[in-house]
């Protein structure tokens, strides 16, 4: 018998593991910096293959899921999380800056498989409305173990405890989620055809998923774009980027534990529009207010995100089943990329905005201010263009109900 409840547990853990590898190792970053002597720069390429892993798994695995089994796809994010996080801590078995940059990439496969997994495999333990509620649920994690994850880092530091001793804290969930998965038994998809990789490409080319698939190219981007720079932006604006940083991903997890009942009201359609509503709101006060004005769009900026991930994965396995989790991982796969691709592009807006408002004769704080604002206002259009498309799936979904 599948064990629904050790397995949606041992999925949780399994996030909470890629939840902290994401906030610790991003806490130790100017340790590492100083102990193996490395430049800003080789300090983003050791962050980047977090982001290429991640992606690189999530479809390899999303192919694989049906021949292989979430069972075995299991195995290799334990394995792959084990061997980074050890291999982080003696990076000098691979010549330092080499090491930290495999145990990054093997710690993001690890990640990866945990989303071609753990997606498919709840949506095919639940139906309807509660497969939406426990695929919110799942994903309520990332934020949850991210703000669990910060704090950890933040008074381990304080306590002059080493670097070291806090990757160790990342095998901990790593621990858990293995002994939950050890011997169970796990869930036969729902959807007759779907383990075929054919049927999962045709339904790949329809219309519906072509424009999801574009939608959350958007959603990623709107959510991790201003959550990568609000933080350098507001620490100029008399606001603590750490409190902005703790009230979004807690406002976050919060709201994906309770999205059940308003995913069952308004559908994953009229929750992908409210957000996208709330996530424009957000991103424009971030953009034009100071203070503890920022700390309101902070709220509305979490009200507008929290829902996005989740409900488009949960949109994609309830409304274009036959893509099946080779579809889920292609989806969260592309939310990925699109987050590498655009932090250039707005490193870009950012130096941009830099010269026109230092051209207006602003200097230190109050310039790194203005053109932080100003390229925040050019991120409003992320959600504007969403307001757009999801209007568009809302009628097109409700003329397909009416049909």
């Amino acid at each position: 018998m599948v064990n629904d409840k050790r397995l949606f547990l041992g999925s949780c853990f399994a996030l909470i593991t890629t939840a902290f590898s994401f906030s610790i190792r991003a806490g130790i970053l100017p340790q590492l910096g100083t102990e193996f002597n490395l430049t800003a720069e080789q300090l983003g390429f050791i962050n980047s293959m977090w982001f290429v892993g991640f992606p690189v798994a999530m479809i390899i695995g999303g192919l694989v899921y049906h021949t292989v089994g979430p069972k075995k796809i299991m195995l290799i994010a334990f394995a792959c999380h084990a061997a980074g996080i050890l291999l982080t801590i003696y990076p000098q078995t691979l010549g330092g800056y080499t090491g930290l940059l495999v145990s990054t990439f093997l710690i993001g496969i690890g990640n990866g498989c945990t989303e071609a997994a753990c997606n498919p495999m709840i949506a095919d333990t639940y139906q309807g409305a509660k497969m939406s509620k426990m695929l919110n649920r799942f994903h309520m994690w990332f934020p949850g173990g991210i703000v669990i994850g910060s704090l950890v880092s933040k008074f381990m530091t304080d306590a002059n405890l080493g670097w070291q001793a806090q990757i160790w804290v990342i095998l901990i969930p790593t621990i858990i989620y293995a002994y939950l998965f050890w011997g169970q038994e796990f869930p036969k998809p729902k959807v007759e055809g779907v383990t075929s990789i054919g049927e999962n490409i045709k339904a790949m080319f329809t219309p519906l998923f072509l424009f999801m698939f574009a939608c959350m190219a958007i959603t990623a981007i709107t959510e991790f774009g201003p959550q990568q720079w609000t933080g350098l932006i507001m620490s100029k604006s008399g606001a603590s980027p750490m409190l902005i940083l703790a009230l979004v991903t807690g406002l976050m997890a919060v709201i994906r534990f309770f999205a059940g009942p308003i995913v069952e009201k308004f559908d994953q359609t009229g929750v992908l529009l409210g957000s996208a509503v709330f996530a424009a709101i957000g991103i424009y006060l971030f953009s034009t207010q100071t203070g503890n004005m920022a700390y309101v769009a902070a709220i509305f900026f979490a009200l507008g995100v929290a829902l996005f991930w989740p409900n488009m994965v949960g949109f994609i396995a309830e409304k274009v089943p036959l893509s099946g989790a080779l579809g889920m991982s292609v989806i969260g796969g592309i939310g990925m990329f699109s987050t590498a691709i655009f932090q250039p592009i707005i490193g870009k807006w950012i130096d941009s905005n830099n010269a026109a408002k230092a051209a207006e004769g602003l200097t230190g704080d109050a310039l790194e201010l203005a053109a932080g604002q100003a390229t925040l206002g050019t991120m409003v259009t992320f959600p504007v263009i969403l307001i757009v498309a999801f209007l568009v799936l809302f009628f097109w979904q409700k003329n397909s109900k009416a049909a």
